[in-house]
């Protein structure tokens, strides 16, 4: 959303410059209305300690661990498998070398304990809980396949069959916690976006006493009643009323609104907006759970909450795949047994049941989401969510927020007219002489597009700001002005007939209209210059790439007058009966709008970059931030576009279908590998003097591995780059 926030240095600037107060009228509209939820103050450290797979679907809800632990036990279970890799009389026998010393018949029993009970620890568990829930899965195959190869190596090591799998179970476990590592790196954090709208709270405020002096205090503290001094630059700590003063609010992380608006005595303001130009007094109505940001922080909890994130399409097919497994298993020592070779019938039930434990399936989805993840961001797409980057190739709406995201959020001029006698290039060179010393956004819009025209300005004196109706100057010793229509009402003047129809036609595109005024002893008006949020001149290319891709149904929301959305939507070529505007929302409007769309049977996008797109980036199908916006939508987002190029959503759509393809295909290949090598392992062609020793098992399934990884490396030449 805008980007105008009177911060830092900036602020102590607009204070040395007198500030400049609003140029445009102030909205009808007082914000959005307060909502319950958890106290926001609350929630700055709420989100210390908690675990990071938040709430993981599938078999990750049983491991019950985040990320670091399985980074943390896979590198330790690769270190304990390599020696268990190059003592292996089987591997020895492949690569035609020897190794013999003293207890090297120790290090499969020791070490391939040790990567059972510590690697394997979070499938196993995981395993049991699915028993336990009767919803068998990936953690109960591979806490299955585990188990058989180190109960049959342990056996082997104790001389009682010739069925060494350590390497294997290394392997095994090793290949798991790498597809699970990776897997849940991909997984969105709902703690991050509440964080980071408790985020937008000052810590402290300024309570003002009986006697008139302020003493510091929590912001936490501030009870219904008490006044707050909030400083030019400062941010609002709880929602109240103005008491004394007037400032512009910047309230575009609330509101939408693109630009400042003047707040006077007696209007409301909300937690979390900026004074940008001056300090006022706020009377607390509002703490707490009761602020509208703390609606906002509701919305998001709630639409991240009830959001389905769905299975994973291996954790069904490994479902699937541990009933044939079990089943091929029983009928192989069933079928062995009958012919009465019960000890054919154990080693080919073991065989059976270690080369079905998925490797080749444990890495067919994480592995793509790694690399997907790693190709996209070289294109400044940043992948947060595997379900959303899934969910994309599905998306048939997008819905975009038009500040910040269409349009870059800040305003340029226009257009720029004169009365008789005062040609457009004098009026502009006037007005920019007159704002130099402004801090205001629309002053520097005029400076800067003054500075691209013609250079260097004149040079003004005397400057003064009329806070909430303009800012005047001396200019080659004349008096000006520059301010809106509440400047012109309050100097009894009306829009001469030359500009009115200019004005008009600026207006009616939802422009912002200055007037530059000669403040002689009869003020008049010299010329009218319009100010617009400018559109990126990307976005339109934007919204036909996606048309092209099969999105048809593209609509725009944004908390701007709808003239200003209506506007914005006919330059980028919206299709009437087709496409959508939504205008003059506030963040529950947003939020809906997705759920309306949603209702209709649509699978929505959303994109945006502001805290009033949080609620609504959570709820849609698929959330994506612009990058230069706020960190609560980026936290509340499944995708980041960090070059904040509006193209980059058709990147997302050519990425998430490129992915998806290469899953299916892996998938395909490990069923495929399952299909032939389950029924060769029970020995179905036994009768034929051919049987699949666990010898050439295992290399099957490294094949199937390595298979399933080269093919997920062409992903890297999918294009992703949008091209001008």
């Amino acid at each position: 959303m805008s980007t105008h926030h009177a911060h830092g240095e900036d602020a102590r600037r607009h204070e040395r410059h007198g500030g400049h107060a609003g140029h445009g009228e102030p909205p009808s509209a007082d914000g959005p209305e307060p909502h319950e939820t958890h106290t926001i103050h609350e929630t700055h450290n709420a989100h210390e300690g908690h675990g990071a797979h938040g709430g993981h679907e599938g078999h990750d809800k049983h491991a019950g661990h985040d990320p670091e632990m399985f980074r943390r036990k896979f590198w330790l279970s690769l270190i304990l498998t390599i020696p268990l890799i190059v003592a292996s009389p089987m591997v020895m026998d492949w690569f035609g070398y020897t190794l013999d010393f003293p207890g090297i018949e120790l290090i499969g029993p020791v070490l391939g304990s040790a990567v059972f009970l510590y690697g394997g620890r979070p499938f196993l568990v995981g395993g049991v809980n699915e028993v336990r829930d009767r919803a068998p899965g990936m953690m109960l195959l591979i806490a299955t396949a585990i188990t058989v190869a180190y109960v049959a190596s342990l056996a082997t090591s104790l001389g009682l069959f010739d069925l060494e799998f350590w390497w294997e179970l290394g392997a095994l476990v090793s290949i798991m916690l790498l597809g699970h590592w990776q897997e849940m790196k991909a997984i969105g954090q709902a703690q991050g976006a509440l964080a980071a709208l408790a985020a937008l709270l000052p810590d402290e405020a300024e309570r003002v006493q009986d006697d008139g002096s302020t003493e510091t205090v929590p912001a936490g503290d501030l009870a219904v009643g008490d006044v707050v001094l909030v400083r030019s630059g400062s941010r609002v700590p709880a929602d109240g009323e103005i008491a004394s003063g007037e400032a512009e609010m910047d309230e575009s992380m609330i509101t939408g609104e693109s630009r400042p608006v003047a707040r006077a005595a007696g209007e409301r303001v909300v937690a979390g907006t900026v004074a940008t130009d001056s300090a006022i007094r706020v009377r607390v109505d509002a703490v707490g759970d009761d602020t509208a940001l703390a609606g906002i922080q509701r919305l998001v909890s709630q639409a991240q909450s009830s959001r389905g994130r769905g299975q994973a399409l291996a954790d069904r097919f490994a479902a699937l795949l541990f009933y044939i497994a079990m089943g091929a298993g029983v009928i192989t020592f069933a079928v062995w047994s009958l012919v009465g070779d019960l000890t054919s019938g154990v080693v080919r039930t073991v065989t059976v049941l270690v080369i079905a434990c998925p490797h080749a399936l444990g890495l067919a989805i994480p592995l793509v989401v790694a690399i997907t993840t790693a190709v996209s961001a070289k294109s400044g797409i940043l992948v947060k969510d595997r379900i959303a980057i899934e969910r994309m190739r599905t998306v048939d709406a997008v819905l975009f927020d038009k500040t910040g995201t269409l349009t870059r959020g800040e305003h340029t001029v226009a257009g720029v007219a004169g009365t008789a006698g005062v040609d457009a290039d004098e009026v502009l060179h006037l007005a920019a002489a007159v704002e130099s010393d402004s801090e205001h956004p629309l002053a520097r819009a005029i400076v800067a597009h003054h500075g691209h025209a013609h250079g260097e300005g004149a040079h003004a004196t005397d400057f003064r700001s009329r806070t909430g109706k303009g800012v005047e100057a001396t200019v080659d010793g004349r008096r000006h002005a520059v301010g809106g229509p509440a400047l012109l009402r309050e100097l009894g003047l009306e829009p001469p007939s030359a500009l009115q129809g200019e004005t008009g036609a600026w207006s009616g595109r939802g422009a912002t209209v200055l007037y530059l005024i000669a403040l002689e002893a009869e003020p008049a008006v010299l010329g009218a210059i319009a100010l617009e949020d400018e559109v990126r001149p990307e976005a339109k290319q934007a919204i036909a790439d996606l048309r092209a891709q099969g999105i048809q149904h593209i609509a725009l929301i944004t908390g701007d007058a709808r003239p200003v959305a209506e506007a914005v939507a006919a330059d980028l070529g919206f299709v009437e009966g087709r496409d959508e505007v939504f205008a003059e929302v506030l963040p529950a409007d947003k939020d809906r709008a997705v759920a309306d769309l949603q209702s209709r049977g649509l699978r929505v996008a959303m994109v945006g970059d502001g805290v009033n797109d949080a609620p609504a980036l959570a709820r849609a199908d698929v959330g994506i931030a612009i990058g230069a916006g706020t960190d609560v939508a980026i936290e509340s987002a499944g995708v980041v576009l960090a070059s904040s190029d509006p193209r980059g959503v058709g990147g997302v759509v050519r990425l998430s279908k490129a992915s998806y393809r290469k899953m299916i295909e892996n998938l395909g290949w490990a069923a495929g590998y399952n299909i032939v090598a389950i029924p060769l392992a029970a020995g179905v062609l036994a009768w034929a003097g051919f049987t699949l020793s666990p010898a050439i098992g295992a290399v099957l399934m490294s094949a199937s591995t390595i298979v399933v990884a080269l093919n997920a490396q062409l992903l890297r030449r999918v294009e992703l780059t949008p091209k001008s």
